[in-house]
C-alpha cells in the first residue's frame, strides 16, 4: 500500500467517524427531547433513564396541553406560534428588501470607501446585543412601539440587515457581469437586469440568508423579553418556553413538548429549502 492510498483510506475513515460523531451529538438531544414529550409524567418519574416509550405510555396530551388556549387551561402556544411566525416572516421580508439593494451596490458599484463599508457592516453585527438593548428600548418606548410585534421586527431588522448584506455581497460578486451586460444589450435597465437576471441567479443566496434571518428572529429571546414582557398576548414562542421552564407546576414533559414545537418549524423550513441552498443556479450562466 502506497502512502497516498493509506492517507486516502485514513482520512476517509476519519471523515465518516467525524460525521457520525457530529450526527450523534446533534440528533441525540433532539430525539431524547421528542421521547420525553410523548411520555406521561408519572412514567418519567418511575423510570427517568428509559430510552423508549411503550405503547401504553405513549401520549399526545402534552402537545394538547401546550397548544390549548390559556382560557381552557392550556399554555396557549398556538397564539405564540402565530406571533413568532408574524415577527419572523416580517423580519425576513423587510431584511431582504433592504439588504438586496445594499449587497448589490457594495458588490457591483464603485464608490469611495466601498471596501471599508463591507467591514463596517460586519462590525455592526459584532456589537453585543446588550449594548443596544437599553437605547433601543428607550427610543421605541418614546414612539409607542415598545410593546408591539412591529417594533420587535424593526429591532431585529437593525441586527439582521448588516450581516445579510455581508453574506449576499459575496454571492453577487460571483455572478458574471456579462449576464448583466447581455441584458443591457437587450434593452434592460440596471433595475430590470437586477430583477430579471441577477435575483433569479442569486436565489440560493436569498434562500440561505432568509433562512438564517428567520432562525434569528424565531429563536431570539433578549429583545422579545425586553419589548414584550408587559403584554403576554404578544409573546413569542421563546418567551412562552421560558415561562414553562420557570413554572413550578408545569411538568417537564410539557416543557419538552414546547421545545419540540419551537424546533420543528425551522427544521421543516431547512429541508424544504435544501435544494435551493445546495443547487448552483449560476452554473453555465456565462455563455461567452
Amino acid at each position: 500500500m502506497t502512502r497516498t492510498q493509506f492517507e486516502e483510506r485514513l482520512f476517509g475513515a476519519l471523515r465518516w467517524l467525524t460525521i457520525a460523531f457530529l450526527a450523534v451529538v446533534t440528533v441525540a438531544p433532539f430525539c431524547y427531547m421528542l421521547l420525553l414529550s410523548v411520555k406521561p409524567i408519572d412514567a418519567l418519574l418511575l423510570d427517568p433513564g428509559a430510552l423508549w416509550v411503550s405503547a401504553e405510555d405513549f401520549t399526545l396530551d402534552t402537545y394538547r396541553s401546550v397548544l390549548k388556549p390559556t382560557s381552557e387551561g392550556g399554555q396557549g402556544f398556538l397564539r405564540l406560534l402565530l406571533n413568532s411566525a408574524a415577527v419572523a416572516l416580517g423580519t425576513v421580508v423587510l431584511t431582504l428588501a433592504a439588504a438586496v439593494p445594499g449587497a448589490y451596490a457594495v458588490s457591483r458599484l464603485r464608490f469611495f470607501g466601498g471596501r471599508q463599508v463591507s467591514a463596517l457592516f460586519l462590525a455592526v453585527y459584532l456589537f453585543p446585543a446588550t449594548l443596544l438593548a437599553v437605547p433601543l428600548f428607550v427610543m421605541f418606548a418614546k414612539i409607542g412601539l415598545s410593546g408591539s410585534l412591529v417594533g420587535l421586527a424593526v429591532v431585529y431588522i437593525a441586527q439582521t440587515v448588516p450581516v445579510s448584506i455581508y453574506m449576499m455581497r459575496n454571492y453577487f460578486a460571483t455572478i458574471p457581469r456579462s449576464v448583466e451586460e447581455a441584458a443591457a444589450l437587450d434593452g434592460c435597465t440596471r433595475l430590470q437586469a437586477v430583477r430579471k437576471v441577477v435575483l433569479p441567479l442569486a436565489l440560493p443566496s436569498l434562500m440561505a440568508t432568509g433562512l438564517y434571518v428567520f432562525m434569528i428572529a424565531w429563536n431570539e429571546f433578549l429583545f422579545a423579553l425586553l419589548f414584550l414582557a408587559a403584554d403576554p398576548d404578544a409573546w413569542t414562542v421563546s418567551l412562552g418556553l421560558q415561562q414553562l421552564a420557570n413554572g413550578i407546576e408545569v411538568p417537564k414533559t410539557v416543557l419538552m413538548a414546547g421545545s419540540v414545537i419551537l424546533t420543528i418549524p425551522v427544521v421543516l423550513l431547512f429541508f424544504a429549502a435544501e435544494r435551493l441552498l445546495t443547487e448552483g443556479l449560476t452554473s453555465g450562466a456565462d455563455k461567452s
